[in-house]
């Protein structure tokens, strides 16, 4: 229970609802309890009157009781029904407010925690963890006060009509609650099982639809279906296993029920002969019977709700805990002037320990455009990273505008970039709206081409049917790499940033169209700072300056003409790439 008292924010959040909650139960449990006792004297005052007063009487009384009975009953649903609408519906709040929080709190984290934890357990502890807490919030909390309430009710009405049949009538309701917390408990541990398998059955989907045209292209149809089938197999194994657990969850309730309604009629039956119960008070008993039936029924229930609740929570509670690395310290207004400067910067990813910027020093200013180049692995996108600050450098210093990094409010740099990654990602959406994706503002039809032309994508996105309102598939599988890239280009010149940062974004685009892009990004490169790095020279050839990375350090630095004059590594690759 220590990781549930997380929750007790949530419930004095609402405190004034559950509290009405509870009293509502209290109201829905009081006209359920009296009901029997009407019952109980409808069928006595039947009895004594059928001998004394005749039958008409006692039907007409009979009929009063019936009344009374039936707006009981009403008023039992009535408040039933509010007493739901409270306490399950402040749990539908509190897990509105929770997965909330935890979105929020994904937002916050730095890159380095994404890292080290799979998308699959990012969105599992959102959705599956949130929905067992739910449990808890909801029918684990009203269950458990209606059992008390319910119950210190009932028994005190039993009490009343007779102490000792009582006893006997009670004596299987504790045992059917351990045997209904045991069977509770195989239950949880096979739907994990089912859960896993569920799991290992969406993926294996997933992956085969998105990666079908790779397992076509290797013809691995057979492979992958005898894998999809052997996780059916699994999976329906798993589930039979759990289907006659659940066979025998009803009939072990019924049977224990049935004994103690069995002990109700032989033992009252037998106080009857002696007079120490009416027949009245012995079907009361029965009623109290079933209305405790399933109070006591969900405490083996209620406690497994506990038990998945706090295990999910106490991995909520993980997350919860983790305090970025890299946070904002500064709310302040920022407006970047175009100076960056790396002074001694050394970094080491610390998930590998690998070294990947090692004393790196170079300064750039407003209208420049700055290239960065190496082999695959030398540091080159690790550069942007720490420029981004996604990683805190180990030593040295990162100044914008002569201020430390660390120091601005980067939410407010941030803006004033536009990034084109190494990897684009495009959702599920229309060109349009992937493109406007990179600003807050009202952007311009005029100013939405301009870009997409800019980039050499407008041509492409007018040949499609729907041209701008193109639906993309995931990840915009149903367009090319390049168009990708160029799509992804265009979004970034949308914005009009000061910072324009482009990671290797034209590996997918034939030289030409390289060519092109470059030049109308150059009529606009004075008004901002670029960067561009890339493997391919040709794409930073006419860069003001180009830093040589090899291993995290600068082993060569100049323009294209110097580098080529210098007749080294940047020659060597230059020379590679012209007979390539």
């Amino acid at each position: 229970m220590k990781s549930l008292s997380y929750l007790n924010k949530y419930f004095f959040k609402y405190k004034w609802r559950l509290l009405l909650g509870v009293i509502f139960t209290v109201f829905s449990n009081y006209f359920a309890v009296k009901m029997p006792i009407y019952v109980k004297e409808t069928i006595d005052s039947f009895m004594d009157n059928i001998n004394i007063q005749g039958l008409n009487d006692s039907l007409i009384f009979s009929l009063k009781i019936g009344a009374i009975y039936m707006l009981f009953s009403f008023g039992k649903g009535l408040f039933l029904f509010l007493m739901r609408q409270t306490i399950i519906v402040v749990s539908r709040f509190i897990e509105f407010d929770l997965k909330n929080e935890i979105y929020k709190h994904y937002q916050k984290l730095d890159t380095g925690f994404y890292k080290k934890h799979s998308t699959g357990d990012l969105m599992n502890r959102i959705s599956e963890d949130v929905s067992k807490v739910r449990m808890y919030l909801g029918p684990g909390i009203m269950y458990s006060v209606n059992l008390v309430i319910l119950s210190s009710m009932v028994i005190y009405q039993m009490i009343q009509i007779n102490s000792i049949l009582t006893i006997y009538v009670l004596l299987p309701l504790p045992i059917m609650s351990f045997l209904i917390y045991k069977v509770s408990a195989t239950m949880n541990r096979l739907s994990t099982e089912v859960q896993k398998e569920q799991s290992m059955l969406s993926t294996i989907a997933q992956e085969s639809f998105s990666g079908i045209r790779v397992l076509k292209a290797y013809n691995r149809e057979k492979e992958t279906n005898k894998k999809f089938n052997y996780s059916t197999d699994a999976y329906k194994e798993k589930s039979m296993k759990l289907v006659l657990v659940n066979a025998l969850f009803m009939p072990t309730i019924l049977f224990l029920i049935g004994l103690s309604t069995i002990i109700s009629i032989y033992v009252g039956g037998n106080m009857s002969f002696n007079n120490e119960i009416s027949l009245g008070g012995i079907v009361a008993f029965i009623f109290y019977v079933n209305n405790l039936t399933w109070p006591f029924a969900s405490i083996g229930w209620v406690t497994s709700i506990v038990q998945r609740a706090s295990a999910s929570q106490k991995r909520i509670n993980e997350f919860l805990d983790t305090k970025p690395k890299i946070s904002n310290y500064n709310f302040g207004d920022f407006i970047f002037d175009g100076k960056i400067e790396f002074k001694n910067v050394h970094f080491t990813y610390p998930e590998t320990n690998i070294k990947a910027v090692d004393n790196l020093s170079f300064k750039i200013k407003k209208g420049d455009v700055l290239g960065i180049i190496g082999k695959t692995g030398s540091g080159k996108s690790t550069i942007l990273n720490l420029l981004l600050n996604k990683y805190e450098v180990d030593q040295g210093e990162i100044l914008l505008d002569d201020q430390k990094i660390k120091t601005v409010n980067t939410f407010k740099f941030f803006d004033q970039c536009g990034v084109v990654p190494q990897e684009v990602f495009l959702f599920s959406d229309t060109i349009n709206n992937n493109l406007l994706f990179s600003s807050n503002k009202n952007i311009s039809d005029e100013k939405i081409i301009a870009a997409c032309k800019d980039a050499k994508i407008f041509d492409n996105i007018m040949g499609f049917p729907h041209k701008m309102e193109t639906l993309l598939g995931e990840r915009g599988v149903n367009l090319s790499g390049g168009q990708k890239q160029r799509l992804s280009i265009a979004r970034a010149l949308i914005r009009e940033p000061k910072l324009l940062l482009f990671d290797d974004c034209l590996s997918a685009v034939d030289t030409e169209t390289e060519e092109a892009i470059l030049e109308n990004i150059d009529k606009k490169s004075k008004e901002r700072t670029n960067i561009i790095v890339s493997h391919r020279i040709s794409s930073i050839r006419n860069a003001n300056h180009i830093l040589v990375i090899e291993n995290g350090s600068i082993i060569e630095q100049g323009s294209h003409k110097d580098l080529l004059s210098l007749k080294g590594f940047y020659s060597k690759m230059y020379e590679q790439q012209l007979n390539d």
